[in-house]
């Protein structure tokens, strides 16, 4: 296991704001690795790929989900990069489980924005101990960046959406709270971001509210998720995404993730744990 080590104040800032910056966490072996998995990804997307632009977008927006066991590139970077050390010291957990991986490509001149959303209510799991990475292999400029609104993980979940008519599926109108009105300049002023390089990244936490503009340039961006030692099986009433056919049969709610799907991918020695 390759590890990393992060600041003190860089844990403390996630814990409080929801998301940092980490520069430098992929050495260029590891972004020519996940570049070409990236490519490879592409040329055969997987079943849950999907276009996330309209039609007169003269870009292209693509995503897709969970193709780490078919690309044993993704594998690699996901199972013995610095990721789960990472992910180990950012969530505070004594081990570390891999959720899934995202696929994300805004091609040159895409407009479609990335509305402000959060992940959690999408999501089939429950708890505190969690992170995303977003990792471009391309240079991202501030104003193409991932934006994240500090502080907005602090437990309350918001209406999702749909990203391009805005309509709320899973939730009545009114069962939980409203995105922030992110004109105001109160909630501006509360608005991180970076300008990033291949190699580094930025690490946010599943509640946290987070958006993106469309990019002039060509953005390939892998996301890999992360569970820690709290996080437990959350059945949902409604369809998830991912979506993972068959495992409200297999793990009962409120069970740990413990299943071939979310391989254990860190674990802190027990002679650590007992000093």
């Amino acid at each position: 296991m390759k590890t990393f080590s992060l600041s003190p104040s860089v844990i403390e800032d996630y814990q409080r704001d929801g998301a940092v910056v980490i520069r430098g966490a992929l050495d260029a072996g590891e972004l020519a690795l996940l570049e070409r998995g990236i490519e490879a990804n592409l040329a055969a997307p997987g079943p849950l790929a999907a276009v996330a632009s309209a039609a007169d977008d003269p870009g292209h927006f693509f995503e897709d989900f969970c193709n780490w066991q078919r690309i044993p590139e993704y594998e690699h970077i996901m199972r013995h990069s610095a990721l789960p050390s990472i992910s180990a010291q950012l969530m505070r957990s004594q081990r570390v489980r891999l959720y899934h991986d995202h696929l994300l490509v805004k091609e040159a001149g895409t407009r479609q924005p990335t509305p402000w959303h959060q992940d959690q209510p999408y999501y089939n799991v429950d708890g505190r101990q969690n992170v995303s990475f977003w990792i471009p292999v391309d240079p991202v400029p501030r104003e193409s960046t991932l934006e994240f609104l500090a502080g907005s993980s602090d437990g309350t979940w918001y209406m999702p959406r749909t990203f391009m008519t805005q309509q709320a599926k899973w939730f009545p109108e009114g069962s939980l709270a409203d995105i922030p009105d992110m004109t105001l300049q109160e909630n501006r002023n509360r608005v991180i971001g970076w300008a990033l390089q291949p190699g580094d990244l930025v690490a946010f936490h599943m509640l946290t509210l987070h958006a993106s503009a469309g990019s002039a340039n060509r953005r390939r961006v892998f996301s890999a998720r992360y569970l820690g030692d709290d996080m437990v099986h959350a059945p949902r009433s409604w369809r998830t995404s991912p979506e993972i056919p068959g495992l409200k049969e297999q793990l009962a709610p409120g069970s740990p993730l413990a299943h071939p799907l979310f391989p254990e991918v860190w674990a802190v020695p027990v002679a650590e744990i007992r000093q």
